[in-house]
């Protein structure tokens, strides 16, 4: 327990930059999944071809490896931000591929006669997708969007590499200090449970209000 005790601030800080990595990169995967999916039913062509190739490479890199090209690459081209706000961009931009597609699976259980029937009233692409389709597709997808979050909190460790405070990283401190590596690893586990069952169960929450019945 004194591994806790004793450095109850260092685990408070990897646990609350978890959280904040979680937090911001969950709400930047959630816009960009979102406009991908648009653009991968769009009636552009250019625009589904964007969303695909966007969907279709994020997908099949490692995480590790777009971490390494977005916090060491885009430095070499003039952008230089926080170590922080770059791992935001990489675990939003890798978590996207994976939100667009659970939205674009949502979007297709819609049937087609409730978009068909939104344009023979006026409505735009934009307005029938916004205000028809993807209200009716949210329902279905809230499980495995829901599941996708607790993947990227996972995947946020990957960042604590890449000098980002982090829950995980916080091993590398106390094991410079002597502490039990067994035990400090116990304890991070359960700041990453703690983490993962909260968003588990705000998707429960929403699931129960607003899911679709089986």
């Amino acid at each position: 327990m004194n591994v806790l005790t004793d450095n109850f601030s260092t685990f408070g800080d990897g646990f609350f930059g978890t959280v904040e990595l979680t937090v911001y990169a969950s709400v930047l995967a959630l816009v960009l999944g979102f406009l991908m999916a648009s653009f991968r039913v769009a009636p552009v062509g250019s625009l589904r071809v964007f969303g695909t190739v966007w969907v279709t490479v994020l997908r099949n890199t490692p995480l590790t490896l777009l971490f390494f090209a977005v916090l060491l690459g885009l430095p070499r081209f003039g952008l230089v931000l926080p170590f922080k706000v770059f791992a935001v961009l990489a675990l939003g931009c890798y978590t996207s591929a994976f939100i667009c597609e659970a939205l674009r699976s949502g979007i297709n259980t819609v049937p087609r006669g409730q978009g068909e029937a939104a344009r023979s009233l006026g409505m735009s692409f934009g307005q029938s997708l916004s205000l028809v389709v993807l209200p009716q597709a949210f329902r279905s997808v809230i499980p495995p969007v829901g599941s996708t979050l607790i993947a990227l909190a996972k995947n946020s460790a990957i960042a604590g590499a890449f000098s980002v405070t982090e829950l995980l990283g916080t091993y590398r401190t106390l094991s410079e200090l002597g502490y039990n590596i067994v035990w400090t690893f116990v304890w991070i586990a359960v700041g990453y449970l703690i983490i993962t069952l909260a968003i588990s169960a705000l998707f429960n929450v929403l699931e129960r209000k607003w899911g679709v019945a089986r």
